[in-house]
């Protein structure tokens, strides 16, 4: 029988993007599956990789800002030339859906990883009397794009959006049997961050943080930084005021969670994250980490849910030193709440559970049945 195969493209996103290249492809390949990959490589200072079986990695141009038509050439380019040796296309960013404008392609698949009619409010690149039409735009693009395409969704939420039913298949992560034991911890206690920083995400507050925080605790940044957060971070770290390490790959980046205080998700209330859940929450408790979170409704009930951290008000600084400063002084009741925060997404939050799910959505459709 001949193996099912699919082209995966983005232009926005890392190469190396979690969701992506660790759970959706490495879930397909373990499954049989053949993957052309096609990412902007060599625009996020990569090398493609051409030693892994079943993997064809392709390159593209990067979109970044308003420099979007290049990449929407290159990845147009790649459809025309290379989609009709696949069973499906699969792709995940939404300008990608107008390179797919009149062409003859096999079934192509809209992974919606966000709100993205929301997300265009926070996009620092378009002018701000553009964003409301833009966003209008984005819905109507999407109601269209519902007729001509399948969609997956990355939230239970964005099912409101749309007018038919269509996959689920959650931000979630592989979750460890086990927490490993810490041993006895020896100062300073680390507190991590995990995942793109900008204003929104809280960068700032996080700066403020780690400026009051005790001697004996210390933030780390892990990940990239976009518009004004990167001059932002880039100071703080070079004034000795917190450790950034910028990206790392998903394996990487999850083994430093391992031992640390606490994890922080300071996002502010704005309409894109609202309905999602922040994947970082559930990666900080995969790990046995407690975490700290802003009021928004998915990742608050994740945290009450679970009894895995605490939930502090939006633009919260004081009230987070104090949780740490306790945390530090009592590392035992960190401990347990990380505990705690580990059975539950183990049950409910697991990529191992899930991703079984996310191949047969994608086999049905390859076959016919989607």
């Amino acid at each position: 029988m001949t193996p099912r195969s699919a082209l995966v493209l983005t232009v926005v996103h890392h190469p190396e993007d979690s969701r992506i290249r660790h759970r959706q492809i490495t879930a397909l390949l373990d499954a049989g599956w053949q993957v052309t990959y096609a990412a902007p490589w060599s625009g996020y200072g990569l090398t493609p990789p051409h030693d892994i079986p079943a993997l064809t990695a392709l390159e593209v141009p990067r979109a970044r800002g308003r420099n979007r038509f290049a990449a929407l050439r290159g990845a147009r380019r790649v459809l025309a030339e290379r989609a009709a040796g696949h069973d499906l296309v699969l792709l995940h960013d939404p300008e990608l859906l107008l390179a797919t404008v009149r062409l003859d392609l096999p079934p192509v698949i809209w992974d919606v990883h966000e709100d993205t009619a929301a997300a265009v409010e926070v996009k620092g690149w378009i002018p701000r009397p553009l964003r409301p039409p833009a966003a209008t735009a984005v819905r109507t693009a999407e109601r269209l794009a519902e007729r001509r395409v399948h969609l997956l969704l990355a939230d239970h939420h964005y099912a409101e959006r749309f007018r038919r039913p269509h996959p689920v298949v959650p931000n979630v992560t592989a979750v460890p049997a086990s927490v490993p034991e810490r041993g006895e911890q020896t100062p300073p206690h680390r507190v991590v961050y995990l995942g793109s920083n900008t204003l929104e995400r809280g960068a700032a507050e996080m700066i403020q943080i780690a400026r009051r925080l005790p001697e004996d605790v210390r933030l780390e940044i892990i990940g990239p930084a976009h518009g004004a957060a990167e001059e932002l971070l880039a100071r703080a770290r070079d004034e000795g005021v917190l450790d950034w390490v910028g990206f790392l790959p998903a394996d990487q980046a999850v083994q430093r969670l391992e031992g640390a205080l606490a994890g922080l998700c300071l996002l502010h209330d704005e309409a894109n994250f609202r309905p999602s859940m922040a994947t970082k929450v559930v990666e900080y408790l995969s790990r046995g980490v407690p975490a700290i979170v802003t009021p928004l409704p998915v990742q608050k009930d994740l945290v009450k849910r679970s009894g895995g951290g605490v939930v502090v008000p939006f633009l919260a600084t004081e009230e987070v030193v104090a949780v740490l400063t306790d945390w530090a002084a009592n590392p035992d009741r960190a401990r347990e709440l990380g505990r705690a925060g580990h059975a539950y997404v183990a049950e409910q939050h697991d990529w191992g559970r899930l991703r079984g799910d996310f191949v047969a959505a994608l086999d049905a459709i390859a076959g016919g049945a989607g």
